[in-house]
């Protein structure tokens, strides 16, 4: 397992002992064989480690929060702690969050577990048989990327996004195709925000005329607490998914304004269930896998003119 190490981190441990890039240096090697030996903090989707002090020469005791991917793990964050303190939090780091700890936060680590594990699942497989739309795939986004866009949209981004987002930004498409069933794709952040500014403008013209309307007769085609998340192709952003923040739900959406329809999947079902039909291909109902050269494409986005060179999964 890769472990990488960001370069303010190395700037904060030279400033933190003349002991501490050793300390990191021997933290890393662990992580590489143990790359759970963490446990969850109060940052979704960042696994927090300690480091005692003693066991090196001038080394403050120490708390470092990682995250871990598929093949690599990517160490963000450092800071050095009282050794009477509890170094279980590591949003001291994080620029411009501001959130509060969740209110349950057994429940958030089970499902940032849940989220990266479907996640690993789907790019794990991605790997190994569909080369191309692993390459698609774009790096995680930063803490303060996020916190960005979350102030830009005014609301609180799920625990189950929030993760995912650190996983990854965003997909480009493996010769066109997303990754996801239908071949749709996950948005970039900067997508994301474009087409939630689109479908609150739509609601806020629906509603100057809905002030004149009977309440039975007044049209909603958006909601604030919606999270555009997936589009209908990489380039494609006519239509997708959403993640309703106060449900957890996703939904359908569509920039021309029809009624959204209901998705009864969570992101986590959402992901197991693109996950197990990859890895289960024979059992999948609701989409077909297969492959065009080293690109994942799913049967039921396919254009007809290339079905030839279409080849099912079997297994």
């Amino acid at each position: 397992m890769k472990v990488e190490i960001q370069p303010d981190v190395r700037d904060i441990a030279a400033q933190l002992g003349a002991g501490v890039p050793y300390a990191l240096k021997v933290l890393a090697g662990r992580l590489a064989d143990d790359p759970d030996m963490g446990r969850p903090s109060n940052l979704p989707g960042v696994l927090n480690v300690t480091i005692d002090g003693a066991m090196f020469e001038d080394c403050p005791d120490l708390s470092v929060g990682y995250i871990c991917e598929p093949d690599r793990i990517e160490i963000r964050f450092l800071r050095a702690v009282p050794s009477t303190e509890p170094s279980t939090d590591v949003r001291d780091q994080e620029q411009g969050r501001g959130q509060d700890q969740p209110a349950d936060p057994a429940v958030a680590a089970v499902t940032v577990r849940e989220v990266a594990d479907a996640w690993r699942r789907i790019t794990g497989w991605l790997k190994h048989n569909a080369p191309d739309s692993y390459a698609a795939l774009r790096a995680g986004a930063s803490p303060a990327a996020i916190a960005a866009l979350e102030g830009e949209l005014g609301i609180r981004i799920p625990v189950e996004l929030h993760v995912l987002w650190l996983l990854t930004s965003g997909d480009d498409g493996g010769n066109g195709w997303g990754c996801l069933p239908g071949n749709r794709a996950l948005m970039t952040l900067d997508a994301v925000a474009a087409a939630y500014r689109l479908k609150m403008d739509a609601q806020a013209h629906e509603d100057t005329f809905n002030t004149d309307r009977p309440e039975e007769e007044r049209i909603t085609v958006w909601k604030a607490t919606r999270i555009p998340i997936v589009a209908l192709g990489p380039t494609d952003i006519t239509s997708g998914l959403y993640l309703d923040a106060e449900t957890g739900y996703l939904g359908r959406w569509s920039r021309y304004n029809e009624g959204p329809g209901e998705v009864l999947d969570t992101l986590v079902t959402y992901l197991e269930g693109a996950a197990d039909m990859l890895e289960a291909p024979a059992l999948a109902t609701v989409d077909k896998p297969g492959l065009i050269g080293g690109a994942l494409v799913w049967l039921s986005g396919i254009d007809p003119a290339q079905e030839h060179q279409w080849q099912p999964l079997t297994g």
